[in-house]
């Protein structure tokens, strides 16, 4: 299934992608993208819908985030080893671990505000995961089963304060709309392989990124296996699993976002955001 919400910032809907392609509203069926209905009987329920009997939503209305109430936001560094070859960072022997706040989310197609006084806000596409079931100290065997599903994350970065201004990385990454959530949750069941997905990202038609998650140095059931060990993964819990090549900072000269640029990105199968860079 293709999960998502749609309306007004604060006022989503649940709903769903039919398969003819068309957005069907499930607010009379459930609260909401979150909870309960991202286990695996909470998603068995969902599939048994007649989704022909569901309203239909309008093609222009907005999609919101993917999930609602997300706990926690866990993005994990340098996970690609062209990334970290363009970067020239030495390949981490653990996963990096940073956070971005839960106020940085937001809709797919929402701006991405540049905050104040940044000069060096730049890109990543990033594949998603979904936790569906919580738990600690989670087998790396049996990681997937604590999967709901996956989504397209632009995990937004303002370089400067990521990596300059002292401290953790986190405050260059979890500034409002750094971190846009969907259009989808697609559900396990309809990714066959997470790590044999291509992705891109374009600003203003030009393609700067253009790999694949084959190329992830931890994959998906270790990642959430080993972020288990230091915490407890709740439902909606997203992780952000890395960035393959192509990022601003990686490119010489270095390039970096302007108000008024647009962004254009997609992973294989888990659909397109699409944002427009505007001041803060």
């Amino acid at each position: 299934m293709k999960l998502l919400r749609h309306g007004p910032k604060g006022q989503e809907k649940p709903g769903l992608v039919d398969a003819n392609g068309i957005v069907r509203d499930l607010s009379g069926k459930i609260d909401d993208i979150a909870g309960d209905v991202l286990s695996d009987a909470g998603l068995k329920t969902l599939a048994e819908i007649d989704t022909a009997g569901l309203p239909e939503v309008s093609a222009d209305t907005r999609l919101g985030p993917c999930v609602a109430r997300v706990g926690k936001f866990i993005c994990i560094g340098l996970n690609y080893s062209d990334h970290a070859a363009e970067t020239g960072a030495e390949v981490p022997a653990e996963p990096v671990i940073f956070n971005k706040w839960t106020s940085a989310i937001c809709g797919p197609n929402d701006d991405v505000e540049i905050p104040r006084g940044s000069r060096k806000t730049d890109w990543e596409v990033e594949l998603g995961v979904i936790i569906g079931k919580g738990g600690r100290y989670i087998d790396e065997a049996d990681a997937m089963s604590h999967v709901a599903g996956f989504c397209v994350v632009n995990d937004v970065s303002e370089r400067e304060y990521q990596l300059e201004r002292s401290g953790t990385w986190d405050k260059g990454k979890g500034c409002d709309t750094f971190g846009p959530l969907g259009p989808w949750l697609v559900t396990r069941d309809e990714v066959a392989d997470p790590q044999n997905l291509s992705m891109w990202l374009e600003v203003d038609g030009k393609r700067y990124q253009d790999g694949s998650t084959q190329t992830m140095v931890f994959q998906v059931p270790h990642l959430v296996a080993y972020l288990s060990r230091f915490m407890s993964l709740q439902p909606g819990d997203v992780i952000s699993t890395g960035t393959p090549p192509g990022v601003g900072m990686g490119q010489n000269p270095k390039v970096f976002l302007k108000p008024g640029q647009v962004m254009r990105l997609g992973i294989e199968g888990l659909g397109e955001q699409h944002q427009r860079c505007v001041e803060s």
